[in-house]
């Protein structure tokens, strides 16, 4: 089935949203008389033709389906005169009901994201405390032999001491804060994959701890993307820690990336006991999981794969018992 959607604001980039991820849909044009309308902006950047005259999209390009959220008693009189033969047309409360179900449905969506984070953050919390610990320490130390110092020098160098350890704590919290925050609608951004991998790896750390993983980067000189950085860093925090609770904080983690025909390849390796033939089908299913009770919300890989098909990606799986697990992710390439 194709569809024009007519009106590219709020409920516009909502449907454009839905049918883009949708199985056997494809949206035909995006049509809006404001050339700044957000739709057409999410449109260009997924290569469907745009339009600021209805009836050049429709005159245009083929469609089975009109979806009019303009809202402009025009725009109806003019598509109910005009639409062509076969061209069915859902407009008026009819388009309101489908737009309160998509924008129902995107923030069931987001709930259940934030949920998945807090709860990834759940089990960092004895790394986290550790790697907050450690410097409160320090400067706790450092604190108690000031109040006896009389040596400038000495005290100008424990106050450089102290610097840097409230620098590694604002440095964790920063991160914690940033990962833990409700992505914004608009904050669409190029997006430096080598970058939120790092990220990534460094927020993974508190999962197991990585002191006995060793790590293997090999990444290319380039992976630009375009989506929400956040969300990138959503999906590879939730892989690099599977792949290190599957080795039980102890092997090696591989994590590449390279370019592929315009587009950029991740792929996420385990050395890990690998995932049985009998589940592997069913590991991105929402609220599935191996783990035990209280230790997993079985959304994270649902939610990874919802993520990933939102930036017009792919990701995909490959394991054999006994020789560990490899995730990789496809996303088009911003140039």
């Amino acid at each position: 089935m194709t569809v024009a959607i007519l009106g590219a604001g709020q409920g516009g980039s909502a449907l454009l949203e839905l049918f883009v991820r949708t199985p056997g849909v494809a949206v035909s044009g995006v049509a809006d008389h404001d050339p700044r309308a957000p739709g057409l902006r999410r449109a260009r950047e997924l290569g469907i033709p745009i339009a600021v005259n209805v009836a050049e999209l429709l005159s245009s390009y083929q469609t089975d389906l009109i979806v009019d959220v303009t809202g402009d008693p025009e725009v109806a009189r003019w598509i109910t005169a005009h639409h062509p033969p076969g061209t069915e047309v859902l407009g008026g409360t009819g388009a309101k009901l489908l737009w309160n179900l998509v924008q129902y449905e995107a923030q069931i969506q987001m709930q259940l994201s934030q949920a998945e984070k807090l709860a990834t953050i759940g089990t960092f919390t004895s790394g986290i405390a550790h790697d907050i610990n450690n410097p409160l320490y320090f400067l706790m130390s450092l604190a108690e032999t000031l109040c006896d110092e009389q040596d400038p020098a000495v005290v100008r160098e424990h106050a450089r001491d102290m610097l840097r350890a409230v620098r590694r704590i604002s440095s964790i919290v920063q991160g914690l804060t940033r990962y833990a925050r409700i992505p914004q609608s608009e904050d669409w951004a190029d997006v430096e994959i080598n970058t939120k991998l790092d990220e990534a790896i460094q927020l993974a750390q508190y999962a197991t701890g990585l002191k006995e993983v060793v790590v293997v980067k090999d990444y290319a000189d380039r992976s630009v993307v375009r989506g929400r950085p956040d969300e990138f860093i959503q999906v590879f925090v939730n892989l690099i820690t599977n792949a290190v609770q599957a080795m039980h904080g102890r092997g090696t983690l591989q994590v590449s990336t390279h370019r592929e025909d315009g587009a950029v390849a991740v792929a996420i390796s385990d050395s890990g006991p690998g995932i049985p033939e009998k589940i592997l089908g069913k590991i991105f299913d929402p609220f599935f999981t191996t783990k035990r009770p209280g230790e997993g919300t079985g959304l994270g890989l649902h939610i990874c794969r919802t993520i990933v098909k939102k930036f017009d990606g792919h990701i995909s799986v490959s394991s054999r018992e006994g020789q560990g697990t490899t995730f990789r992710l496809q996303f088009p390439g911003a140039g």
